[in-house]
């Protein structure tokens, strides 16, 4: 019990915890009071996927923290992250293009969903109102960019980061998300369900965003340092 409690003890700013809740209520209320759709829901996180990787690309940047050594040393065209006269120039573009590509062809299967014969006509929603596109991505990205204020920034977490860690860090939450959610929206368009499921897709992938974010954002455990013993104390005279 006190591993749980040590593993997602709060290390993240509350304005950030609020400001992803709040984010993932957009959805929520569109599904609930606008009649978005299973193929709406998956675009709306697609987009969100493209607010990560800017902020992190801003993250990266900013990173100040010692390079790992040894074993856990990262590389890059078979050389150490750590050797490299100027490692942000070198994995910034890579993250860019890596990213970038991952990103891309996400958005091709998601966009491309609606030609399947089980999503039927799902034209309407976020592509034919880019207003409310505008409003979910503004939304989205106060969210992310109160966590990079707020922790990454407000917290000192970039002094702690290095820049090749930070580079790998999105990836796996959105491995996670992504499975969640492509695996439950292709569940639900191919069996015909409810928009009761889709309202469950989106409360599991906020349950899942919030307890990711809170692992991802918990505070350093703190070594215990206990008083030396008696004889260890004894200098020489």
């Amino acid at each position: 019990m006190e591993r749980l409690i040590a593993w997602y003890r709060i290390g993240s700013s509350v304005g950030a915890v609020v400001a992803l809740v709040v984010a993932n209520a957009i959805p929520l209320f569109g599904v609930l009071f606008l009649g978005w759709n299973v193929w709406t829901i998956l675009t709306i996180y697609w987009l969100e996927n493209g607010v990560v990787g800017v902020l992190n690309i801003l993250k990266m940047v900013r990173a100040a923290g010692p390079e790992p050594t040894g074993r856990a040393a990262a590389t890059h065209n078979g050389r150490s992250v750590g050797s490299l006269a100027n490692p942000k120039a070198a994995l910034i573009p890579f993250f860019c293009i890596h990213y970038g590509i991952f990103w891309v062809v996400h958005g091709i299967f998601v966009l491309t969903l609606p030609q399947f014969q089980a999503f039927g006509d799902e034209s309407a929603g976020l592509a034919s109102d880019p207003g409310a596109v505008l409003f979910v991505l503004a939304g989205l990205f106060i969210s992310h960019y109160a966590s990079y204020r707020l922790n990454y920034i407000g917290r000192g977490e970039y002094l702690r980061t290095s820049v090749s860690r930070q580079m790998s860090a999105p990836y796996g939450r959105l491995m996670v998300l992504h499975l969640t959610i492509l695996v439950g929206g292709m569940a639900i368009a191919f069996t015909g369900a409810s928009s009761a499921a889709v309202l469950i897709l989106v409360l599991l992938k906020t349950g899942l965003d919030l307890a990711l974010h809170l692992a991802e954002h918990r505070e350093p455990e703190v070594p215990t340092v206990s008083a030396a013993p008696a004889h260890s104390r004894e200098v020489a005279q």
